[in-house]
């Protein structure tokens, strides 16, 4: 059984779904949410989010600076991008909700024109705060761009495929994108051709059929050309599904 958890709610093959929603605390001062797009010519302005992949951590508040981000933050959160006021030295904070002791931190440079994302681990001992750098512009026209963190330790390096359907016929013939994916790591952006495909998900050598339960297979994504995505991998609760991902949208 497998579970497919993105921002626009697409559904697998294999499971029930469910939006990861997160709880966005209200801004302050300079900070202002936007929408999930990178803000077409907003050079004045720097761009944030959250992506949270922890399995251990409590629920979670994020702060940059002394100004609360996002609050209430579980495993699989995405929050929109806030608009941020440039700053060549940012310090992002991650603490409990229930608590004020830091349990992770990072300083960043906010730059104008640019869109970062905070990921918030737990892969090794303690807490780890990670800032990534993303795409702002659109993909080149007719084609779709994917970027994946990889983490879950449980399931180890990964393949991830693209494509045009899910039958046994089709995977005969299939040849991944990204092959051998470590944990804890994170692809570039890989460009593709936009049309109708289906993401593949599965432990680095595995032989793609439909018998296997290791497989992860999304949703069809219709793919029209410009988008550009950041795909969250991690294990799932149940030792029975394949990995869980979640799916955000960098630019649309």
């Amino acid at each position: 059984m497998q579970r497919d958890v993105t921002r626009r709610g697409l559904k697998g093959r294999r499971g029930l779904l469910w939006l990861g929603v997160v709880s966005v605390a209200s801004l302050a001062g300079s900070l202002m949410l936007a929408g999930c797009q990178s803000v077409a010519g907003g050079t004045s302005i720097s761009q944030l989010r959250i992506l949270d992949a922890s399995y251990n951590a409590p629920a979670l508040n994020v702060y940059v600076g002394s100004t609360l981000l996002a609050g209430n933050l579980g495993q699989g959160s995405i929050t929109d991008y806030a608009q941020l006021a440039p700053t060549n030295n940012a310090l992002i904070k991650v603490t409990a909700t229930t608590a004020t002791t830091i349990l992770a931190s990072a300083n960043t440079s906010l730059r104008a024109g640019t869109s970062q994302s905070v990921l918030i681990s737990d892969l090794n001992a303690g807490y780890q705060v990670t800032v990534l750098e993303d795409q702002a512009t659109p993909a080149p026209t007719g084609h779709s761009e994917f970027r994946m963190l990889n983490q879950a330790p449980s399931t180890g390096a990964v393949d991830v495929y693209f494509l045009p359907g899910t039958s046994d016929q089709v995977y005969a013939t299939a040849k991944p994108v990204i092959t051998g994916l470590p944990v804890g790591a994170t692809s570039g952006y890989v460009t593709i051709p936009s049309s109708t495909l289906y993401m593949v998900i599965a432990p680095t050598g595995t032989t793609l059929k439909n018998s296997v339960t290791t497989i992860y297979s999304s949703a069809a994504f219709a793919l029209t050309g410009g988008e550009v995505r950041t795909v969250l991998i991690v294990d799932p609760q149940l030792a029975t599904e394949p990995v869980v991902v979640y799916v955000a949208d960098d630019v649309d």
